[in-house]
């Protein structure tokens, strides 16, 4: 136990000037024979000391241009175009009155009729006949649609 370095035993260390050493740093014989430590790096101080960067250059005078007000120019996708798909045969049938019956649960169906107003990818529209509100319809829920001609 000679050998045991006890933190509080610095008495007069740090209040010594005529100490050799820096706080942190002991030589062997400062306190009780206790062996040498050496001293660790300095902590980072936060400031970048890698390479330098030039600055990002200023882009060019650009002109300010009008958002175009219309939906965007991208392409239909294929299952709105192609009645193979339940989309793009429902989309052919925009303002025909129909019944839509859609699947809740396992064993539920539910049924709205209206006037088919839009199909979406994922989703249809339709004008219910006594309120006159749109309804937005999870296509992937529909069991049956009946068109009324």
């Amino acid at each position: 136990m000679a050998n045991y370095f006890n933190p509080c035993n610095c008495q007069g260390f740090y209040n010594n000037p005529d100490r050799q050493t820096t706080p942190g740093q002991f030589s062997p014989g400062n306190v009780n024979g206790s062996p040498s430590v050496t001293t660790l790096p300095p902590l980072p101080t936060g400031y970048p000391t890698g390479p330098m960067y030039s600055p990002m250059l200023q882009p060019a005078a650009v002109t300010p241009q009008t958002v175009p007000s219309a939906p965007s120019m991208e392409p239909e996708p294929e299952t709105l175009q192609n009645i193979a798909y339940t989309q793009g045969y429902l989309k052919q049938h925009i303002g025909a009155r129909v019944k839509v019956e859609f699947l809740i649960g396992t064993n539920m169906l539910v049924d709205r009729e209206g006037t088919l107003v839009d199909v979406g990818t994922s989703y249809i529209i339709i004008r219910e006949v006594d309120t006159d509100d749109l309804l937005l319809a999870d296509l992937y829920s529909i069991k049956f649609v009946r068109f009324y001609y």
